[in-house]
C-alpha cells in the first residue's frame, strides 16, 4: 500500500458535500471501536492521479470511508463507521 496522509487532506472534498468542516467530525470504527476525529485517520489516494480516497482506521486499518470523484458526481461510502457525530455550526450572533 502507498503512504498515507491524515484526514485533513479531505477537508475540501467533504466540506463541498456536507457544507461543514468534516475533519472535526467524530467517527467510531466498527472494527475496533476506536473513536476519534476524521482528521486523525489515515487517508490514501490523495495524489494527483487518484480518482478518490480511502480513509482507514488509525488503530486497526479497517476501511472507514471511501470517496470517489467522477466528472458528474462524488460517491461517498461509510462502510466501517458505526457512528458519525457532526457538531452543528452555531449561527453568528
Amino acid at each position: 500500500m502507498t503512504s498515507h496522509v491524515d484526514g485533513n487532506a479531505l477537508a475540501g472534498s467533504l466540506s463541498e458535500i456536507f457544507r461543514t468542516d468534516m475533519t472535526t467530525a467524530v467517527c467510531c470504527c466498527g472494527g475496533c471501536g476506536d473513536t476519534t476525529t476524521i482528521a486523525t485517520e489515515m487517508v490514501y489516494g490523495t495524489d494527483a492521479l487518484a480518482h478518490g480516497s480511502i480513509v482507514r482506521c488509525r488503530s486497526c486499518d479497517d476501511v472507514l470511508i471511501t470517496l470517489v470523484d467522477t466528472p458528474e458526481r462524488t460517491v461517498v461510502r461509510f462502510p466501517g463507521i458505526t457512528t458519525l457525530t457532526v457538531d452543528r455550526e452555531t449561527p453568528p450572533a
